[in-house]
């Protein structure tokens, strides 16, 4: 400090020092709060609710490609599989493939058939209003889903590669069960 230059006062420079302080700690504070909201919607996506985009016209009507659906992924760690649920999966022998949505129709134990343009489960026609167009295309012979499986069908029964295709579905290759369409606005709803 130069001769005859007031020194600065104490108190000034206390204050000074208490606004670093705190624009310091708020800064902390700020990263902190930021980088616990990732990591939150990491641990709720990866175990809790993943968002899943429909890549195909196998869902149609109740899907449409580009839709945006949230899957549920505890949820048959409290129940099993059901008849109706739609479900995202690994397909039976190619893991490493992305993942597929279709329309449970059978559990272990029931007998699957299409015959006739329709499809059987136990021997009954199923009556399915969110199908798209009668009559299926093809016959199925008679299959019984094995335990711990179910057997998946598109909505769109005759543009969908399911269940026909790669035979049933391992409960474990199951992500799990949609529950939302939150994606486009005019499409949101349950499932």
């Amino acid at each position: 400090m130069a001769d005859g230059e007031p020194a600065e006062p104490t108190e000034h420079r206390a204050g000074a020092d208490g606004k670093r302080r705190r624009r310091y700690r708020w800064v902390v504070e700020t990263i902190i709060i930021i980088a616990a909201a990732f990591v939150l919607a990491f641990l709720v996506q990866q175990f809790i609710i993943k968002p899943y985009t429909i890549p195909s016209p196998s869902m149609e009507p109740t899907l449409e490609t580009g839709d945006r659906v949230l899957v549920n992924r505890l949820s048959y760690h409290f129940r099993s599989p059901e008849v109706g649920d739609v479900v995202v999966f690994r397909p039976p022998g190619s893991e490493s493939a992305e993942p597929f949505i279709k329309r449970v129709v059978a559990v272990a134990g029931d007998t699957v058939s299409v015959h006739e343009g329709s499809l059987y489960v136990n021997g009954i026609t199923q009556v399915e209003p969110y199908v798209k167009e009668h009559p299926i295309d093809g016959e199925l012979g008679e299959v019984t889903v094995n335990p711990g499986c179910v057997w998946v069908m598109g909505d769109n029964r005759n543009d969908s590669s399911d269940s026909r295709v790669f035979g049933e579905v391992p409960r474990e290759s199951i992500v799990g069960v949609a529950f939302a369409i939150y994606w486009p606005p005019g499409h949101m709803g349950g499932l």
